[in-house]
């Protein structure tokens, strides 16, 4: 008989975190990390299938996201908040916190396996980019909220993955804002006052030029990916570079 699919809130830091959660963990325990625009619903067929093969599915949303809390508007969101000790999977913004909880916590960690995400050595590069990058507009706090909030859900999910699927990467002119780069209609109103705050922790995130990891690393990516649009990406996945990595 297959097995269902349990949903659970923890309190963890004064917030209620949603976690769904399948499987007995015969074998040990795998996290699903999801990304923008997104919530843990998109792990759903993935965690059924891990916890078939006798391991135990979990899947947060994370704050913010999905019936998560949303944390004060005030509080800077960090990477540490969204790791824990198991195999870990992610993809987009869930990506970067496996990889680094792999780097910090060898001892706690079975492997890792990304989806689109390479590892980047040099988070901050994203500080090079120009003032109107998605990432460096929406962690503005308030900015996100205000351009989501013109438009319902259905039309925020269909413009961003309209924004994203593009030759370019998007970037607004003075004055403009993100959601008005797309003609057609179409993010879930997610909370952005997470992302906002993720986007200035990645200032916090050290360069680690000289990461080895001591875990098996698994990346999975598309050859149209959209991480190739950004600067540096695709050279450095062709160019092998990245085994200088492992152990």
């Amino acid at each position: 008989m297959a097995q269902e699919i349990e949903h659970t809130h923890l309190p963890i830091r004064g917030l209620n975190l949603h976690v769904a959660q399948v499987g007995k963990g015969e074998l040990g325990t795998v996290v699903f990390l999801h990304g923008f625009p997104e919530i843990w619903y998109s792990w759903r067929h993935q965690m059924l299938a891990v916890a078939a093969a006798a391991y135990r599915a979990i899947a947060p949303d994370c704050r913010g996201y999905g019936i998560s809390d949303q944390p004060p508007e005030d509080e800077e969101a960090s990477w540490d908040d969204l790791v824990a000790d198991a195999f870990l999977v992610g993809k987009d913004f869930g990506a970067m916190p496996a990889y680094e909880f792999a780097l910090q916590h060898p001892d706690r960690t079975c492997g890792v396996t990304c989806l689109g995400i390479p590892f980047n050595p040099a988070p901050r590069f994203f500080d090079t980019m120009p003032e109107g990058f998605y990432i460096l507009r929406w962690r503005e706090p308030g900015r996100a909220e205000a351009d989501f909030g013109r438009y319902d859900v259905r039309r925020v999910v269909r413009t961003v993955y309209v924004l994203f699927s593009g030759a370019e990467i998007p970037v607004a002119k003075e004055g403009q804002e993100i959601m008005d780069l797309a003609d057609p209609p179409g993010v879930l109103r997610c909370s952005s006052s997470f992302l906002h705050g993720l986007g200035r922790a990645i200032h916090k995130i050290p360069n680690r030029l000289d990461a080895k990891f001591q875990v098996p690393v698994f990346m999975v990516m598309g050859e149209k990916d959209d991480c190739f649009k950004f600067p540096g990406f695709e050279t450095a996945m062709k160019s092998g570079i990245m085994e200088n990595f492992n152990i």
